[in-house]
């Protein structure tokens, strides 16, 4: 697909939003799958050409992950072919393009505006909140990030919104409100209030399914002392491909006694060799610093006969469905 510079885009507005989303034939959606997929274990660059099939059949979705696939190739910056995906996404309609045109300076620095005004933020606004007034949770957690953004933020109205989408069912919505009453240091409670008031939100969206959420809930039941649960869903967050629980899976295989192992003491039956194996098996699906590291760190609490018998059981924790993923927030940093 040519590159749209923003040079070339030079005074052009949006006339019109083309539709978000499109049906994609079995083999781009296999491509799109596989770039999301990669993205979802820090590979921006090795996604990038899967997600780029998609987006030339016209995946908005894709567009704007290949806005941040190449935005991370430049740690968080932004450079030119990031801009010119988030462009196309956002004539898709894809408000968090919006945003990130607006944080690249796009109208301001290149003249690509939005349709009849110089307001990326309020551009997003206006597709957005009817949408969100409609019944729509992902539009309405939309509104949350645009709210801040726009002339003037509006913190009550994000939070309000960001409410409705959690009550609406939005398990990405709850799992950030759980993160938001962790992490209030400045009300005036203490942490085992926070983490009780976090509690109930990383619950509702764990039973919901959310990978995150799994996670977030076992590290607050283990905060809590409630070591037998957080066992659960740790579990439970590796079954559904956190690398993070899969990382404890591990761990608690291999040292479940460990210093600061709390979370392992409910570990029943632990096995170095199964642990060795889940380890083996992360480091040839997610290959990295993450993956790595552990092996590194536990390496010497297993005997080379625990280390041959995890070779061979390597095969039954490698490529689960779903697959293992760090996932990234959409709107992230």
């Amino acid at each position: 697909m040519r590159s749209v510079t923003l040079t070339m885009l030079a005074g052009l507005t949006l006339t019109s939003f083309l539709p978000l989303a499109w049906a994609l034939d079995n083999e781009t959606q296999t491509a799109k799958d596989e770039g999301m997929r990669l993205y979802g274990i820090s590979r921006p660059q090795t996604a990038i050409p899967y997600l780029e099939q998609a987006a030339s059949a016209g995946d908005a979705e894709a567009m704007y992950y290949l806005g941040e696939a190449n935005r991370r190739l430049v740690m968080g910056g932004m450079n030119q072919a990031a801009l010119d995906w988030y462009y196309q996404a956002a004539q898709h309609g894809e408000p968090y393009a919006m945003l990130r045109l607006f944080d690249g300076g796009a109208c301001e620095l290149g003249d690509v505006c939005p349709e009849n005004g110089d307001d990326w933020p309020q551009a997003a606004l206006e597709l957005t909140l009817p949408k969100a007034e409609a019944g729509d949770p992902e539009a309405m957690s939309v509104l949350y990030d645009i709210y801040f953004y726009v002339e003037e933020p509006d913190e009550e109205k994000a939070m309000e919104w960001l409410l409705r989408a959690a009550e609406a069912g939005h398990v990405e919505s709850m799992n950030l409100l759980g993160e938001i009453a962790r992490n209030d240091e400045e009300s005036n409670t203490n942490d085992t209030e926070r983490l009780d008031a976090a509690e109930p939100w990383f619950r509702q969206a764990a039973e919901a399914g959310y990978a995150p959420a799994m996670n977030n809930l076992a590290a607050i039941l283990t905060n809590l002392g409630r070591n037998d649960e957080a066992w659960e869903w740790i579990t439970k967050a590796s079954e559904a491909g956190h690398i993070n629980g899969r990382g404890w899976l591990a761990a608690c295989n291999i040292e479940p006694d460990g210093e600061g192992m709390d979370l392992c003491h409910a570990t029943s039956n632990p096995s170095p060799a199964k642990g060795w194996a889940i380890l083996r098996a992360m480091i040839e699906e997610v290959p990295g610093t993450s993956s790595e590291r552990l092996l590194r760190v536990y390496g010497e609490s297993v005997t080379p006969e625990q280390r041959e018998e995890g070779e061979r059981m390597m095969d039954e924790w490698l490529n689960l469905e779903p697959p293992l993923s760090y996932f990234p927030e959409k709107f992230g940093p």
